[in-house]
Order: structure tokens, then C-alpha cells, then sequence
């Protein structure tokens, strides 16, 4: 190597946890992982210092730095921020001893052909408080030279659009951080996947392993659904074993050396990837990093030619505070065979008669403890759901409208299970474990009932106290009983249109064949129960959101309009003031409510663009008898056009503005979701979406009016953080992530509390 070559690079066994500042937190937990004689593929790290050589050298720091201080708010900004420096910093040639100290360390990696992976590891990566994971390149199978643009696209990732807003909002300067590129040789899986040394929700001692054919890139990105191993830490045993229907597989092209997509051979499909001697391997390197680190942790390895590679190692960040060991009931399986696996989206094990249903018409002959079987659920199945003991599908995952409404009721569920309506048949008796994601035939006995959920309202003292609310979204009343349980502060959602849509028929169709007082007593009930059960807390109304298509499927949904985009078209408030005297009869329903007692009542408007909406929105209510001055209202802000004029509407009188991150990054990014072609790209942090969150954050905080959080999104720690940090009034979350929800918010108040006093 040239002079001076050992302050360019560092070679992986010679670093440890110490080295964190020369070669960020990738490089020091790989090096830490070599040097504790875990089976970590060989390469190098391009040091920190070597980036900081690079930009000075040349002359293009000041510059750089320049260019990214920017205000953090101003979207058109942060764009050009990246450009620039992306511009300056590949366009800058490596100074020569740096390009000839990796390109030496290169050549001594693997006779100097090797494919390599490239992947950035910034210096305060990895911190307690500062997670800059996934916001930095990282690029697979590079060989010779291309290495050193790479390593400069590494380097110009630390000043993407996201990584400038995220610094900026956690206060670190941009010139304080450098970043380190870790190069090592490329481990041609044969299979590849995730562990977690501890079970990631409760800490229990079972080793949770995810597998798959190929590159473990197919796992981390979501893109193939992997087999999925439980195994007990101690003993070694597998618990649970579910192959999965592997569709695809990421491999290295022979002939180009890059990374494709292709499809699984039939017979590989749904065989199990792993052979009993790998998975005990793979437990005692699980077993070994979790000892060596003290903690448990979350591992993504390969296996290639019988050979497991550790290349990842991070500790697990989910486990609450206060887990302990579940004493979930069991099913001996040697009671029945199992007749078809999915994905667990519910707990609990039921046994009953099945009930296939294909169409909506088939839903009258689901009764009480059948369990349904039927390809996806809808809005309008949910009376059969909460007939059923248990649903099925074929298609889904964790986030399905099966998944999230089963779970609000208590229902176990199995999704994703492939072929469930072809394999089992109406009348057939089944068991379905909706933790293990199995049903088996016959009606077998659980060696243990299931127990009934601790009650954990507000004052159960284990429940953290925060100053920024935590609420919780419920879809149908039905959930209310399990939703409070929580401790929730309030619901910060509850929808309307379940109530509507669980009647099958359109609400025009239900007036005329019940009339008017059969649809607002419809309402009463159905928010009334809710109302109930977390009296005095808030309990905040989302009036009739559904779109068009929606309704088609209903009783009298053939005088609904057919549009092309439903999302963009007649729903929300838009509906509402087009059609008042169907509204007068929501709002009528609201009057009654208030009128026996409900003052915990508030109602929210959808999908409103700007005041003109809202003072529409007012005059009903004004109408309908509800005094303003003793009753809360607000509006829901899922378009760009009300995250900027906000300030009209707040000076039009509402008391609170919550967020709907599903429709507002989708509006504001110009991405459908549920459209596979650009689903990529729906990112609910992305700088333009937070922008706008934090924007309306402050103007609302100066007209004194509270805001919210009610989306998806809501539920994710990163979001969670930046929210507090905005001084958001409360975070609605799901009712599965109440808790954790309640312990961020927790630890960043703190932080911040502590900051102040430092």
C-alpha cells in the first residue's frame, strides 16, 4: 500500500466499538463482530476521515456545506441542496492517493476481481437518539474500478433531501457529520434472511428466523414473503415452522454482474429453505451475538456452499420496557393435521365450522363461532366478521382490512394464506391459531383457555404519563371494549362509515326503506357505544368518509357515479355539502348525542381543501342546533391545498386539525399505494410530507387550536419523534401499538425535558 494507505482504509479485524467515529456504526459493529469471531465476510472501511480529506482537498467543503443550509421547511430548497451537492461531489475526482489506497486494499481483498457490496455507514449512525439507518446508499455485486464511484455516491448520499431535513430537524451540524463507507466481499447466497436472537414484541427467549431463496435484499425490501421459524432460545427446538409461497428471488447476473429479480422454480417455490443443520447454526450465532452484545439483537445473514455469514448486527429497539414472558395458550398439533398456513394477523385459537364466502350474498350464512373463509375481506363483511370466530383469507398481510379489523375485535385471523377458500370446504371443522397463522383439521381442545385482556386504563400505574396524548384509532364500534383497554387518553378516529357500510345498503337506499329516524338511531348507537366506554375521554367522529366505489358494492350502489380515481373524486365533505339533507341526518345524530350527555363527542370533517369547506361545513352544524361554543369540531388535513391554508381555517373557528398521512402523502407525493409500479415511492417521510405536517404544527400552535395525528403513519417511532419534537397536541395510534406509542412519546419527552435543563 502507499504511504499514509492505513489512514484511508481499515480493515475489519483490526476496528471494534471503539472505533465509531473513523468508521461509522456499520463499520465499528462489523469489526466489533469479527473481532468477537462471528462469521463476518472480509473487507474494509473507507474512513471517515477519508470523505473529510476528499471535500477539503479539492477545495469544494465550503461550497458543500453552503449549499445544504437550507431552510429545512422549504421543499424546492432541500431539492436543490441535493442536487448541488450531489453535482460537486461526483463531479470532483478523487484526489490520487485516496483512489490508490482503495483500489490497493481492493486488490488485496480477493486478488483484486472480487464482487464486492458498498454500503455507507455514517459516523452518528446507529446512536440512541439519532437513526440515520436507511438514509444512506448502499450499492451490491461492484468489481474493480466502479468501486471508487460508488464510494463517491456513498459520500454524496449523506446530503439526499431526507438526510438534510432529518439533521436538521435533530439539530446536528451538517459539517459534524462525515461518513464511512464499508466494501466487502459479496456473499453469492444460496439463501439468506433476518433473526431476532430475542421475539422482537414481548423479548421472550425464542429465536425468530425469516428465510428465503437468494440475495437477503428480497427479505429486508418485502418483496417475498420468506418462511418463518420459531425456535426456542434454550433448548434449540422449532416451535413453529411456516413455508411461505416464494415467488421471487434477488440473485447476481453471470453475465453482468448485477443484481436481478426472478422468479422461483416451482419445485423451490414452497419447499422449506432451510435444513435442520442450518437452522442450529443459525441459533448459535444468534445465541453468541446476543451474548456478546449484552442485548438482543436483530441479525441479517447468508448462506452459501454450507457456510453462514453474519452481515448485519443491530440491537433489537422494539421490545417494551416492561416485557415479559407470554403464557400464550397451545394446540397440540398432533391433534389434527394442519390444512393450510398463513401469516398470523390476530392471536387466539378457535374452533368451529367453516363458512366459504365468495360473494356478498353468501355472508347470511355465517353464524355465530363459524370461522369465514373467503379470498379478502371488505367494509361490508364486517357483520359477518363480528359473527365469526374466526376469519381466513387468501390474500393479505399484516396491515389488511382482515388483519386490522379482526384484531380490533378480538378476532383471531389468518391472512395470506394462498389457497384457503380451494382447499377447505363449507361445514368442514377446523382449528385456526391465529398466533401461529395455522388451521388444522378438526375441532381440537386448546390445553388452555385463552385469558381475557388485563384491563390497562389510565390508572393502571405501569401506563407512562406524557404531556402529548396518545389516542387510538377504532374502525367499528365493536372495539371500543378492547380499544380502551389500552389506556388510551381518547380516540383520535373513529369512522363513520363502517356504521353506514355494515348495513349493506347505501345510506339514500336505508332511508327509503327504513326511514330517516332508523338511519340517525343507526349513528346514535353505533358512536354511542364507543362514547361509553371512554367516557370522559374525547372521542373524535370522522363523518362519512367512503368513496364511490364502495358504496357500488351496497344495496342501491347502481346510482352511485362511476369515476376512474374514487380516491380523488366524490367522498368526504365534498359529498357531504353536495348532498346536505342526507348530512342534516348525520349531524341530527350528533345533536341527540350531545343532548343525552355525550359531551365527549367531537366531529371531524374529511377531506376538506381550504375555508370555504369549513364554513359550509359550519352553517350546517349551526342549523343542525349544535352550539359551537360548548361542542369541539375540527377538520381532517389529507391534502396540500389544507396543509396551506390552514391559517383560513383556523381563523374559521375549528378547535382541532388532525393529520391523514395515507392520503396526504399520496396527494402530495403523486403516488397510489396500492399501485405495485410506484408503491416504492410512498414514503410518509418524506421531507415535502413532514414539511407540511410541521408547518401546520406551528400555525395551529399560534391560533391556539390542538392538532392531531390519526394516519398509519402515526404509529411508527420516527414519526412519533419528529411529531414531539413539532409539538403536536396528541398521536392517535392503532390499538396493536398503543403501548409502544405511549413509550416513545415518553422517551423523547424526556430527552427534550433533559436537553432544556442541560
Amino acid at each position: 500500500m502507499t504511504q499514509g494507505a492505513e489512514d484511508v482504509v481499515r480493515w475489519l479485524d483490526a476496528l471494534g466499538s471503539d472505533d465509531l467515529a473513523v468508521v461509522g456504526g456499520k463499520g465499528a459493529s462489523l469489526g466489533e463482530m469479527t473481532s468477537a469471531g462471528l462469521p463476518v465476510p472480509p473487507g474494509f472501511v473507507v474512513t471517515a476521515g477519508s470523505y473529510r480529506s476528499f471535500i477539503e482537498e479539492t477545495g469544494i467543503a465550503e461550497e458543500l456545506f453552503e449549499a445544504v443550509d437550507v431552510d429545512s421547511d422549504d421543499s424546492g430548497a432541500l431539492a436543490e441542496a441535493e442536487s448541488r451537492a450531489e453535482q460537486l461531489i461526483l463531479g470532483t475526482e478523487m484526489p490520487e492517493p485516496i483512489r490508490e489506497a482503495m483500489l490497493d486494499a481492493y486488490a488485496d481483498l480477493d486478488d483484486g476481481d472480487a464482487f464486492v457490496a458498498v454500503r455507507s455507514s455514517a459516523t452518528a449512525e446507529d446512536l440512541p437518539d439519532a437513526s440515520f439507518a436507511g438514509q444512506q446508499e448502499t450499492f451490491l455485486n461492484i468489481q474493480g474500478e466502479k468501486l471508487i464511484q460508488r464510494v463517491k455516491e456513498c459520500w454524496a448520499s449523506l446530503f439526499t433531501q431526507r438526510a438534510i431535513y432529518y439533521r436538521n430537524e435533530q439539530g446536528f451540524d451538517h459539517e459534524a457529520v462525515d461518513i464511512a463507507v464499508v466494501v466487502q466481499r459479496m456473499v453469492d447466497a444460496e439463501k439468506s434472511g433476518v433473526l431476532f436472537t430475542s421475539h422482537p414484541s414481548t423479548g421472550e427467549p425464542k429465536l425468530i428466523i425469516e428465510a428465503a431463496w437468494g440475495l437477503g435484499e428480497a427479505v429486508v425490501s418485502g418483496s417475498v414473503s420468506p418462511d418463518n421459524y420459531v425456535v426456542d432460545r434454550d433448548t434449540g427446538e422449532v416451535l413453529e415452522h411456516t413455508v411461505a409461497d416464494k415467488k421471487l428471488l434477488m440473485e447476481k447476473d453471470s453475465e453482468t454482474g448485477e443484481t436481478v429479480e426472478r422468479e422461483v422454480s416451482e419445485e423451490k417455490r414452497t419447499a422449506p429453505v432451510l435444513e435442520p443443520e442450518e437452522i442450529e447454526r443459525l441459533v448459535e450465532l444468534g445465541n453468541r451475538a446476543e451474548a456478546h452484545y449484552d442485548s438482543p439483537q436483530d441479525v441479517e445473514w447468508a448462506l452459501v456452499d454450507g457456510e453462514v455469514y453474519m452481515l448485519q448486527s443491530r440491537p433489537i429497539t422494539t421490545i417494551p420496557d416492561d416485557a415479559d414472558e407470554s403464557t400464550e395458550p397451545a394446540v397440540d398439533e398432533n391433534d389434527g393435521d394442519v390444512l393450510v398456513r398463513g401469516l398470523g394477523a390476530s392471536p387466539g385459537i378457535v374452533a368451529g365450522p367453516v363458512r366459504i364466502v365468495r360473494k356478498l350474498d353468501q355472508l347470511d350464512k355465517v353464524g355465530e363461532g363459524d370461522i369465514i373463509v373467503t379470498e379478502m375481506t371488505t367494509p361490508d363483511m364486517v357483520p359477518a366478521m363480528k359473527r365469526a370466530s374466526g376469519i381466513v383469507t387468501d390474500e393479505g398481510g399484516m396491515t389488511s382490512h382482515a388483519a386490522i379489523v379482526s384484531r380490533e375485535l378480538g378476532v383471531p385471523a389468518v391472512v395470506g394464506a394462498g389457497n384457503a377458500t380451494e382447499t377447505l370446504s363449507d361445514d368442514q371443522p377446523v382449528t385456526m391459531d391465529g398466533d401461529k397463522g395455522t388451521v388444522m383439521a378438526g375441532e381440537a381442545e386448546p390445553e388452555e383457555e385463552t385469558e381475557e385482556h388485563a384491563d390497562v386504563r389510565p390508572q393502571n400505574p405501569v401506563k407512562p404519563m406524557t404531556a402529548t396524548e396518545v389516542k387510538v384509532n377504532v374502525s367499528i364500534p365493536e372495539a371500543a371494549h378492547r380499544a380502551a383497554q389500552t389506556g388510551a387518553d381518547g380516540v383520535g378516529l373513529l369512522r363513520m362509515e363502517h356504521m353506514i357500510l355494515s348495513t349493506n345498503k347505501t345510506p339514500e337506499r336505508y332511508i327509503a326503506d327504513h326511514g330517516e329516524e332508523a338511519y340517525i338511531e343507526e349513528i346514535v348507537e353505533g358512536v354511542r357505544g364507543v362514547a361509553d366506554e371512554f367516557y370522559p375521554r374525547p372521542v373524535r367522529v370522522r363523518t362519512l368518509d367512503a368513496p364511490t366505489d364502495e358504496f357500488r358494492q351496497l344495496e342501491g350502489g347502481d346510482d352511485e357515479p362511476h369515476e376512474h380515481n374514487p380516491m380523488l373524486g366524490y367522498r368526504g365533505i365534498r359529498r357531504s355539502l353536495d348532498r346536505p339533507d342526507t348530512f342534516a341526518h348525520e349531524l341530527e345524530a350528533f345533536r341527540r348525542l350531545f343532548d343525552m350527555g355525550y359531551d365527549n363527542v367531537e366531529i371531524m370533517f374529511p377531506l376538506v381543501n381550504d375555508a370555504e369547506d369549513v364554513l359550509k361545513a359550519r352553517k350546517l352544524l349551526e342549523e343542525s342546533g349544535i352550539d359551537l361554543d360548548k361542542r369541539k369540531w375540527g377538520v381532517m388535513v389529507e391534502t396540500p391545498a389544507a396543509a396551506l391554508t390552514v391559517e383560513s381555517m383556523c381563523e374559521a373557528g375549528i378547535d382541532f386539525a388532525s393529520f391523514g398521512t395515507n392520503d396526504l402523502t399520496q396527494y402530495t407525493l403523486a403516488v397510489d399505494r396500492n399501485n405495485e409500479n410506484v408503491a416504492d415511492r410512498f414514503d410518509e417521510l418524506h421531507p415535502a410530507v413532514l414539511s407540511l405536517i410541521g408547518e401546520v404544527i406551528q400555525t395551529c400552535r399560534e391560533h391556539d387550536v390542538a392538532t392531531s395525528i390519526c394516519g398509519q403513519a402515526g404509529s411508527k417511532p420516527e414519526m412519533v419523534r419528529f411529531l414531539v419534537n413539532e409539538g403536536i397536541s396528541s398521536i392517535s395510534a392503532n390499538i396493536d401499538a398503543v403501548r409502544d406509542v405511549q413509550h416513545e412519546v415518553k422517551r423523547v419527552e424526556q430527552k427534550l425535558l433533559l436537553d432544556s435543563v442541560r
